[in-house]
């Protein structure tokens, strides 16, 4: 720990370069994956899959929508719309049943109020806040660091902010792609042979959520050494 703080640029290039090979791992495993199970068929296309689940959940006031772009699914839980990328709306494949299952999951969490997903709502306001001055007040607080130390202890506030909200959204993706392999193995979506599919590949994208995580909890004890080590 010393060394680090005597060289906190070393702990930056650690940070940076493991980030980079990681995400890049990680995302290339997710697309491989995704690709692969996309050439597994099933009956239902994802657009059936979401509502079916939504449905056998006691869940109706929840729209099911078509996105632009690849693999931008997501629920939103002010306008309550699980929304489908193109490619996951339309498909009939084992893919598309995962990722329209996982996002039913969040619409599912929202029904049920699951805490972490509650608190993560709570919390977007105040991390966007964060996000989008967070870079700025850091870089003045290491300029200023000698005359207003105080603004650096301020950006590593709202950094933490950043990656507290990070750590808060790994139960939620986790619990909804635990929710998604229940339903479709329950539900007869998917069987002995494309549930293993499903479920890896949604084990791939929690994977992202993962390095995220972690990769914002580095940035912050890197912050944290330079402003103990510039003190």
């Amino acid at each position: 720990m010393e060394e680090f703080m005597e060289s906190p640029n070393a702990l930056y290039w650690i940070i940076f370069l493991g980030t980079a090979v990681a995400s890049w791992i990680v995302s290339a495993v997710l697309e491989r994956k995704f690709k692969r199970y996309s050439k597994v068929a099933l009956n239902l296309t994802g657009k059936e899959v979401a509502e079916k689940m939504l449905h056998d959940n006691g869940i109706y006031d929840v729209k099911v929508t078509s996105t632009s772009g690849h693999l931008t699914d997501h629920y939103n839980p002010t306008t309550k719309t699980v929304n489908l990328s193109d490619g996951v709306y339309n498909s009939a494949s084992v893919a598309a049943a995962a990722v329209a299952a996982h996002e039913c999951g969040h619409a599912l969490q929202h029904a049920a109020e699951y805490t972490p997903l509650t608190m993560r709502s709570k919390l977007v306001p105040v991390v966007s806040f964060a996000s989008k001055w967070v870079m700025w007040v850091i870089l003045a607080g290491m300029l200023l660091m000698n005359v207003f130390p105080q603004l650096m202890l301020i950006g590593i506030v709202l950094f933490a902010l950043t990656t507290l909200f990070s750590f808060v959204t790994l139960p939620v993706e986790i619990d909804a792609s635990r929710r998604a392999v229940a339903w479709l193995e329950t539900a007869g979506i998917t069987d002995r042979e494309t549930t293993p599919m499903a479920a890896s590949a949604l084990r791939s994208a929690a994977y992202t959520y993962v390095v995220a995580a972690l990769s914002s909890l580095a940035t912050l004890v890197y912050y944290i050494l330079i402003f103990l080590d510039r003190r």
